[in-house]
């Protein structure tokens, strides 16, 4: 399945995929999976420390959606978290989104 995504950095859109903005954002220091965790919280791969979603700072977000199935949607954001690791997360978003991604999600939206 191929995503793609429409981002706004500055004032140019442009499309690419999911692996492409992975890579872009590794380059540039992101190095470190988050996951979701319980009462809207990210888990760090790095140290194991949990942030509050409202301790995080989001720095990036793109979006990927398929060509015509609303189940092909995907978020990845890229935070500074309170530990002191940049990193990204990675979830689905939509109607279908696990319980634990969608709370995060809004919670991390909400700032």
């Amino acid at each position: 399945m191929s995503r793609t995504l429409r981002t706004l950095i500055g004032k140019t859109a442009y499309v690419e995929t999911m692996f492409a903005a992975i890579e872009r954002l590794r380059k540039n220091g992101y190095g470190i999976d988050l996951s979701a965790a319980p009462e809207s919280r990210l888990l760090c791969g790095a140290c194991g420390d949990f942030a509050e979603a409202a301790d995080a700072t989001v720095e990036e977000i793109v979006r990927f959606e398929g060509d015509s199935n609303p189940d092909d949607q995907a978020i990845l954001i890229a935070v500074f978290t309170p530990c002191g690791h940049r990193g990204l997360y990675v979830a689905p978003y939509g109607p279908n989104a696990p319980a634990l991604d969608a709370q995060l999600l809004r919670a991390l939206s909400a700032r």
